[in-house]
């Protein structure tokens, strides 16, 4: 079952088009990576999934329901009220279903470790206090944070942060969790520690979308890869099919990758 599909998405910023027409879906359980060139459109692609942006153009489905097609209104007007209203009920279902892992970590840092996973139980999934709070200590307990409970964010480390974030986002129990560049604000140490705890996560067989620029990372855990330059799908694929393909853009950009760490 496809657990989220998108077609035809453009989106422009500044007249400047920064999409043109991406193809998407994420099988239920799989791991979908996106790779690309900074400035590519990974993280604007991966922010419309998770309602962050909205598309100029294209539609976009969750669980076979959809949730945004441009262009709606062109109709009978009771009928576009009506096909308003389902994308908006479909829309709501959907991001219950979601988490996002951000780069930058984004924890509050007026709430401690704890309230940070804690809070977001309470006020979003209206889950009774004590048992938010067991399940924040249970999750922190599995990030190896378990003494970090009452810390504020900024008396802990980039790993220490992202660990919090990761755990806030499975808190929620999502049926698809996204990572934009979850280890670009880390050290290579850290990037290691991170990326150990996501291919953890692959046991749970809870799908996942992850924007990176790991290459190995992605070959190893991805289920399949799609390679993003300047807003086109060049390439979609299992790893090895992505990996050993003859697209020229593509070869660059790995032999670049390549490169800057030799």
């Amino acid at each position: 079952m496809k657990v989220l599909e998108m077609k035809g998405i453009r989106k422009c910023f500044s007249g400047k088009e920064i999409l043109r027409g991406v193809d998407l879906s994420c099988e239920e359980g799989e791991v979908f990576s996106i790779i690309g060139p900074s400035g590519s459109g990974k993280s604007t692609l991966l922010r419309i999934a998770c309602f962050l942006e909205k598309a100029d153009a294209g539609s976009m489905s969750y669980f076979g329901k959809r949730v945004f097609l441009a262009g709606l209104g062109a109709g009978d007007k009771e009928q576009e009220e009506a096909g308003r209203a389902e994308l908006a009920q479909n829309m709501q279902k959907a991001k219950e279903s979601l988490s996002l892992v951000f780069q930058n970590f984004n924890l509050f840092p007026h709430w401690t470790v704890l309230e940070n996973i804690v809070n977001p139980m309470i006020h979003v999934q209206k889950k009774d206090r004590m048992i938010a709070r067991e399940k924040g200590r249970e999750l922190l307990g599995r990030m190896g944070l378990a003494d970090k409970e009452k810390e504020y964010p900024f008396a802990l480390s980039g790993g220490q942060k992202q660990r919090v974030a990761i755990a806030r986002a499975l808190a929620l129990e999502p049926k698809i969790l996204f990572f934009d560049e979850p280890t670009s604000a880390l050290d290579p140490k850290l990037t290691g520690e991170i990326l150990a705890l996501i291919r953890s996560l692959k046991d749970s067989h809870m799908a996942m979308v992850i924007v990176t620029h790991e290459m190995q990372f992605a070959r190893e855990i991805s289920d399949r890869i799609l390679f993003l330059s300047e807003g086109e799908v060049l390439c979609v694929g299992s790893p090895e099919e992505v990996f050993s393909s003859g697209n020229e853009r593509l070869k660059n950009f790995l032999g670049g990758y390549t490169r800057e760490r030799i």
